[in-house]
């Protein structure tokens, strides 16, 4: 199955005190290494985040930045879309927040569920979807995008019109670093 990849490595990380996200390591392993290692198979990956995000990264990954800067992970999708775009891309996009420690898992299992007649799938964890842990067919999210001004726009609002499969998430595969407790606990569980 072809597939691109979009990883969402900006923002603030206010309750990290600023660390960023991409920098941080969980279980001596960056978290941008991780989603990395978790895009090997797709055709194309484009790291949505600051200028040096992705340095020395493998030759298939694009560093692109929503403009204006930290406009939230709407505005990230859409810039990583766009880096994308290109004659015969793959109809699919695997979406990975970079704070998703165990993300080769989130995607092997994504992987194993592409969406049949939906619009996509995403995770589930806890009762809580997951979307930026997510399968998607890009036509259907650039048509979602097309309707929304993305900068600033809530993930909820771009995800309303789509027709999604969930996957529930029983073993944390979708957990994701917010805290340095997160990093901690998530640290402790890293394979």
């Amino acid at each position: 199955m072809r597939y691109d990849a979009v990883v969402l490595a900006g923002g603030r990380a206010t309750r990290l005190g600023g660390t960023p996200k991409p920098t941080v390591e969980v279980g001596g392993t960056t978290l941008l290494d991780r989603a990395l290692a978790a895009t090997v198979g797709a055709d194309r990956t484009a790291v949505v985040g600051p200028p040096g995000t992705a340095a020395g990264a493998r030759d298939d990954v694009v560093i692109t930045r929503e403009d204006p800067p930290f406009g939230g992970p709407v505005a990230g999708i859409a810039a990583g879309l766009a880096a994308l775009r290109r004659p015969g891309a793959p109809a699919l996009v695997l979406l990975l927040a970079v704070d998703v420690p165990r993300a080769r898992a989130a995607a092997d299992r994504l992987l194993a569920s592409p969406p049949a007649g939906s619009d996509g799938v995403h995770l589930v964890r806890r009762g809580r979807d997951q979307w930026l842990t997510g399968l998607y067919r890009r036509a259907a999210l650039e048509k979602a995008l097309a309707a929304l001004e993305p900068h600033g726009a809530p993930v909820r609002r771009l995800m309303a019109g789509l027709d999604l499969a969930r996957i529930p998430d029983e073993t944390g595969v979708s957990d994701d670093v917010d805290t340095w407790d997160d990093v901690t606990r998530l640290s402790e569980e890293a394979p």
